[in-house]
């Protein structure tokens, strides 16, 4: 029976790869995007074009309504929900704390937390036995700045991603019993265009010198733990967050 992965940031970067992947892995794929249709578009078609079962769905994940709405056209398009990645996320420009202002803060923690406890509250509606769900996956998307801390350039989101990390801990161990399994990943310096967002496009190769594995990890790396996250493989997996960093 084929089920259903929504990814949400689905249409670029590390949430373009992991759509692609769940979907040669046999899954119907929905990918959730903000901004940039076009582009998800372009997964979906790519999915279509290899025999598999895509659709793009708009909505900003900070906003409850476009959550509800989301899970809601899945389920109207889509087979059985089985797994939730919390993939989109933001960050700003390279900043100090000082120079950090309250709309920003919104802006960053609207996004990278809100948006994740709102898609896992509609995943565990519908997945959790309690609701009568079939039991499913959940992969948060992390960053190991929660770790490093992002000093002098994003300690905000650095921070947005720590509290990602205790989401994934507290929800694996509030749901485990009801047939749903929590991770997360926490991805290192990956080549993706997160970084020009940030200001500095080549971020990725002035740091790569200090990766013991000597270089940058691509968004195809970080998918493919992701979605053995989401696997039978994992099965005995659950309140884990995987580094997927070279080593940093």
């Amino acid at each position: 029976m084929t089920r259903t992965v929504i990814v949400t940031g689905g249409s670029r970067g590390i949430g373009a790869a992991t759509a692609r992947l769940a979907a040669q892995r046999g899954y119907a794929v929905a990918v959730n995007y903000h901004r940039h249709r076009a582009a998800a578009e372009q997964v979906v078609a790519a999915i279509e074009r290899d025999g598999g079962q895509a659709i793009s769905v708009q909505g900003d994940v900070s906003q409850e309504a476009d959550v509800v709405r989301l899970f809601e056209e899945v389920a109207a398009h889509l087979p059985v929900l089985y797994a939730l990645v919390n993939n989109a996320g933001i960050l700003e420009r390279q900043a100090r704390v000082e120079e950090m202002d309250a709309s920003r803060l919104h802006r960053v923690l609207a996004t990278n937390v809100v948006g994740p406890f709102l898609c896992a509250r509609e995943a565990v509606r519908r997945l959790s036995s309690r609701h009568g769900g079939a039991g499913g996956a959940i992969v948060n998307v992390s960053s190991r700045a929660a770790v490093l801390g992002a000093a002098g350039e994003y300690i905000d989101y650095a921070a947005s991603k720590g509290a990602l990390d205790t989401l994934t801990v507290g929800l694996a161990h509030e749901v485990a019993a009801e047939h749903i399994r929590v991770n997360g990943v926490r991805p290192g310096l990956i080549d993706t265009d997160i970084h020009g967002l940030g200001g500095e496009p080549r971020r990725v190769d002035r740091l790569a010198p200090g990766v013991p594995l000597g270089r940058g990890g691509t968004p195809d790396e970080v998918a493919q733990a992701i979605i053995w996250l989401l696997s039978e493989e994992a099965a005995y997996v659950t309140g884990t967050i995987l580094d997927v960093s070279g080593g940093r």
